[in-house]
């Protein structure tokens, strides 16, 4: 049997992580059985703001520590997250070239509610994948392997704490260039509301 790459699932990845896809050419397998880790990708985004970096952050039910499996940390709605997230999308964006072509498909995300986190970026992963027009070929891992390859083992390759280099860097034109330098690796929907169908030869 042929060794597939594991991958973690994120809200929103960064421009890496699909550039790291395509490298394996869209055929994964995602870690459904890990112990969900907090201050990363898996609930939080990072976009383009008038001040810089803006992180996007999704709000798990308190009780969500190191020992519960990611497929089993629920979403919290004590804070109307989806609202303030997508006033932000929308006021960070409104200006790029491409927000309005990608509005309607993204907006009922921030509209139903989602019980679990694993759920909610699944299916917000799969719409990503529609808009690159890729079509993967994604697998869950069956349980937690603690010893993977390092060679296939994506799941702490993404961090926010040590980021590692980006192999990305090709700088593209970005809302809010003229009060901001390229801010390189940003969420994926950075690069589509700018750059559209070229997001897909851009990576």
């Amino acid at each position: 049997m042929q060794s597939l790459a594991t991958f973690p699932l994120f809200y929103l990845p960064p421009i890496s992580y699909f550039t790291a896809l395509k490298e394996q050419n869209y055929t994964v397998q995602l870690e459904k059985q890990e112990h969900f880790l907090k201050q990363t990708h898996r609930n939080r985004a990072s976009i383009a703001s008038p001040d810089g970096i803006l992180d996007l952050t999704i709000p798990v039910v308190k009780g969500s520590k190191v020992h519960t499996p990611i497929k089993d940390v629920k979403i919290s709605y004590d804070l109307k997250w989806q609202r303030l997230h997508w006033l932000s999308l929308q006021n960070c964006y409104r200006s790029s070239a491409y927000f309005e072509f990608y509005e309607d498909g993204l907006a009922p995300f921030y509209q139903k509610k989602f019980d679990y986190l694993f759920d909610f970026n699944l299916e917000l992963m799969e719409w990503l994948f529609k808009q690159l027009k890729v079509s993967p070929v994604i697998s869950f891992t069956p349980e937690y392997e603690k010893d993977i390859p390092l060679a296939l083992d994506f799941r702490n390759q993404f961090s926010l704490k040590k980021p590692a280099p980006i192999p990305q860097t090709k700088s593209y034109f970005q809302v809010f260039s003229d009060r901001n330098e390229f801010i390189p690796n940003l969420s994926i929907v950075d690069l589509l509301f700018n750059q559209g169908p070229q997001t897909k030869l851009y990576l």
